[in-house]
């Protein structure tokens, strides 16, 4: 009798189960079948991939997500948005792969002595919002920022970009991210160190707490600063920071979090050392050449370099042109890293879109123009339009499964069941690379208004940010 009584318990329970699978499966189809429909109709494609546009097709919107694009008109629900591009070229969203969203400047004395948290926190959140207005759809954040600005951008409290950021720069003492005092005794914390935004490692354990901490605050790669730098107060850009059993202690971390490092590296030297390590990007990488490349072509590694380096104007910086010791620097380096144009030219790697730009936001809409347009003026239309998208993309990824925010779909292309994050831009930029929004000076220039013209529409997510058509 107990036996009986068991199986029809079993039975019982085994029937709710199958009913309880399928009222969820019902409810998710029925949710699925709900999700808010946008068609792009008549629209010319550049996929972030190939060095052409499909013409005259049309691409539905799911919810966040691509759901097809076909060269034949698409049957949607009568409540779908339907928006009539007329021709116009439909590209990913934009990814800036090296920002400083948090450091306003005008100096990084200024930033230590005389700024707050809030005055981070309010610069970040109109930064966001002026890449998003740009175009950038994702933006990698090189160091300065944690965790914060993202939660509140993807909880939509304020405007902004799919946002990574690396947490604080790693940074020897003396080093390009020691930004202290110059009379700080050694191990004094500072507002860069209290803030989590820049700190000091000077050992395999210092490396090791600093990284693990960042990814605590809400890191989603590391930051490490392997050379000196230009405009910084204490390092040569010569300078070898760092031991190589500490930034492989950096590696290690990223790792165990299923992430990468990006490394500072100026120097061959510094570049092949990180390398060696195990870091996946290169940042800056002046000193490129072809030995670098076949090295990192064998390891699938990444460059980000801001081109704006490479301008007549540089030396008008008033960061350089006001301080004698960066004026020496800048003209040092100008001169060795004269090659890293032809050099990338003829022995190719991935590269990322980088500004670099610290400073006001005005100011950094009109950097971030005119290294739009430095990328074409350099390499091109083609090229430059990866490197703006699907490079980007792929540099994402690096941050693994269970790091990566945003590990659902592919970034910085058009392809189905990837992100939502397309602009329309009034023109093809594969023949008038203006249509993205460069500028054509740097220093001098007039401000900018909040969005180029050319830019007419802009979706992150499936959400429509701006709509001038």
């Amino acid at each position: 009798m107990k036996k009986v009584v068991l199986t029809s318990t079993l039975a019982l329970m085994t029937s709710m189960a199958l009913a309880n699978e399928q009222a969820v499966t019902e409810q998710t189809t029925a949710e699925q079948a709900l999700l808010p429909q946008t068609v792009f109709k008549n629209v010319d494609i550049f996929n972030g991939t190939e060095n052409k546009l499909y013409e005259n097709h049309h691409v539905l919107i799911e919810g966040n997500k691509i759901k097809s694009i076909s060269g034949d008109e698409i049957t949607v629900r009568d409540d779908a948005l339907i928006i009539d591009g007329k021709g116009k070229t439909l590209t990913p969203g934009f990814i800036e792969n090296h920002a400083h969203l948090m450091l306003m400047g005008p100096s990084l004395p200024a930033m230590e002595s005389g700024k707050t948290w809030e005055d981070f926190a309010i610069h970040g959140s109109r930064m966001a919002q002026m890449y998003l207005m740009q175009g950038f759809t994702t933006v990698r954040d090189a160091g300065g920022a944690n965790g914060g600005l993202r939660r509140a951008i993807d909880a939509g409290e304020i405007i902004g970009p799919r946002y990574y950021p690396s947490g604080a720069f790693l940074s020897t003492r003396g080093g390009h991210a020691d930004f202290a005092n110059y009379s700080a005794p050694v191990g004094q914390e500072s507002n860069f160190t209290r803030l989590n935004m820049a700190q000091e490692v000077d050992s395999v354990g210092d490396v090791k707490k600093y990284a693990r901490n960042n990814f605590r605050m809400g890191a989603t790669q590391l930051k490490y600063m392997q050379s000196g730098g230009v405009v910084s107060a204490f390092d040569p850009w010569q300078l070898l920071a760092g031991s190589p059993e500490e930034l492989s202690a950096a590696v290690a971390v990223a790792e165990s979090y299923g992430s990468y490092v990006m490394a500072h590296s100026y120097r061959k030297e510094a570049i092949l050392g990180a390398l060696d390590a195990g870091v996946m990007s290169i940042e800056h990488g002046f000193s490129f050449d072809c030995e670098i490349a076949e090295v990192m072509n064998d390891k699938g590694a990444y460059i980000t370099t801001n081109l704006t380096a490479f301008d007549p104007g540089l030396m008008d910086i008033p960061a350089i042109k006001n301080v004698p010791s960066s004026y020496r620097k800048a003209q040092s380096a100008t001169e060795s890293f004269k090659n890293y144009i032809p050099n990338m030219k003829k022995c190719p790697v991935k590269r990322g879109f980088q500004t670099d730009c610290v400073g006001s936001v005005d100011a950094c809409n009109i950097q971030i123009a005119y290294e739009k347009k430095l990328n074409n003026d350099f390499f091109g239309p083609y090229e430059s339009l990866k490197t703006l998208t699907s490079i980007g993309g792929e540099i994402a990824t690096l941050t693994g499964d269970f790091t990566n925010p945003y590990p659902e779909a592919k970034l910085g292309v058009i392809e189905v069941g990837a992100y939502a994050d397309v602009l329309l831009l009034d023109g093809n930029p594969l023949q008038d690379f203006s249509v993205v929004g460069t500028g054509d000076k740097w220093f001098g220039a007039e401000k900018r208004v909040d969005s180029p013209e050319t830019i007419q529409l802009i979706m992150k997510d499936g959400v429509i940010y701006k709509n001038t058509l």
